[in-house]
């Protein structure tokens, strides 16, 4: 069986991460899988960029910056939330690409910022073949946004958005009622996530469409425990505290709830307890505000470094106010370290309340800091039960025969 992801990025961003994971599952299952992307980087020679010339590379970058250009025009040359919003109006032709051609299920993924437009879906639902579409935020059955905040419009339909506060025409109507005619019937959709997939059903869009839930995978031999110790020695961290790790690719955007995390560890001061930050973006007066102890690791960019960061600590903290099925939560449990999150998105599905983890009530960083006090207080058990749960549920062969179950049934087979 040959499947062909699609997703802008090759390596960038959680949803590039998943669809490599996928990528992996899929051929130990003896899958000839491919990728096409807008962003290739690595040389691996299974992903392709649409950039396969100079004159097209430039192209690909105008459509970039077109999209970007619309939005910032429409918000009168306003930049706030320019990258919270998609309106995919322009991208790139595939329906005629060989590995297209060739493929017996296109699997789309994220393909926002310039690699697909709504009339591109279009031309691939032309073809014939079974589409599969896993959604990796709502933007599928929303007008522009990729995560709704409080707004519930996408229940019946988007418009006024209020992520445009100053516009000049209502894209997000406008948008809606484009993929009104595009998307539905003739997808397969996959949310990541039973809430996100739940979303989708109530949506005005896709509530008559053809959705599932299976979650991302993750290779369990990678991700899995460590010697503690010897991996503190190797990234210079304490050997006798205990350690709370906070990873974000940019660590100060505020919907990782960054400033809940903060109010928590006021509450913990004067306990043998010290932050570890994994990831960019690290605001010097944010380490200042910080009354712990505090250690950054910056960037690590081998899955490697980055499973021996989990491993080295005693627990993951998230409290992001909205997430999918966040893969930081799925690396770290997969190396025993218990995680603790807000009660919010696909968060709650993956951690099992003082069972492998502990869920805090949405929003308080009161509850946030018992719950920290908790799972350092019992982590023998709940590192085993994080572990156990990873096995069960993401482990690469369970999803990925999930996946082969959903092609299988789409070619007839």
């Amino acid at each position: 069986m040959r499947i062909l992801i699609v997703n802008t990025f090759e390596r960038k961003g959680g949803a590039a991460v998943a669809a490599n994971r996928l990528m992996q599952a899929l051929q130990k299952e003896g899958c000839e899988v491919r990728m096409l992307v807008r962003d290739r980087q690595t040389d691996d020679s299974r992903v392709m960029s649409v950039r396969t010339s100079w004159v097209k590379g430039k192209l690909v970058f105008f459509r970039f910056a077109w999209e970007r250009w619309v939005i910032f025009l429409n918000n009168v040359f306003n930049k706030e939330n320019l990258f919270q919003v998609s309106i995919a109006n322009t991208g790139n032709d595939i329906s005629t690409h060989p590995w297209v051609t060739e493929a017996d299920v296109i699997h789309l993924h994220w393909f926002n910022q310039g690699l697909l437009s709504l009339h591109n879906i279009r031309q691939l639902k032309s073809l014939g073949k079974p589409i599969v579409w896993t959604m990796h935020d709502i933007w599928a059955f929303s007008g522009i946004c990729h995560y709704p905040g409080t707004c519930e419009k996408y229940l019946t339909k988007c418009e006024k958005c209020p992520l445009q506060k100053k516009k000049i025409a209502d894209l997000a109507k406008l948008t809606f009622e484009k993929k009104q005619q595009i998307v539905g019937e003739g997808i397969q959709y996959v949310g990541c996530s039973q809430w996100i997939a739940s979303c989708a059903k109530q949506s005005a869009l896709l509530r008559n469409a053809s959705i599932t839930n299976i979650p991302n995978p993750i290779d369990t031999d990678l991700f899995c425990p460590k010697d503690k110790q010897k991996v503190r020695s190797e990234l210079n961290l304490p050997a006798e505290k205990k350690l709370l790790l906070f990873a974000a690719a940019k660590v100060s955007d505020s919907r990782k709830g960054i400033h809940y995390f903060l109010e928590a560890c006021k509450l913990l001061q004067g306990q043998n307890v010290e932050v570890v930050f994994l990831g960019g973006d690290i605001d010097p007066e944010l380490l200042e505000a910080l009354p712990l102890p505090s250690h950054v690791l910056g960037y690590l960019h081998t899955p490697a470094d980055i499973s021996a960061a989990y491993a080295a600590c005693d627990l993951f903290v998230i409290p992001s106010l909205e997430d999918n099925l966040p893969n930081t939560v799925m690396e770290a449990m997969s190396c025993g370290t218990p995680c603790i999150g807000f009660n919010t998105g696909g968060i709650p599905e993956m951690i099992d309340h003082q069972q492998n983890g502990y869920v805090a009530e949405y929003k308080n960083a009161a509850d946030l800091a018992k719950g920290i006090v908790f799972c350092v207080e019992n982590y023998s058990w709940l590192s085993k039960a994080s572990r156990e749960k990873v096995e069960a549920c993401y482990r690469e062969e369970v999803v990925a025969r999930r996946y082969l179950e959903i092609y299988n049934q789409l070619l007839g087979k």
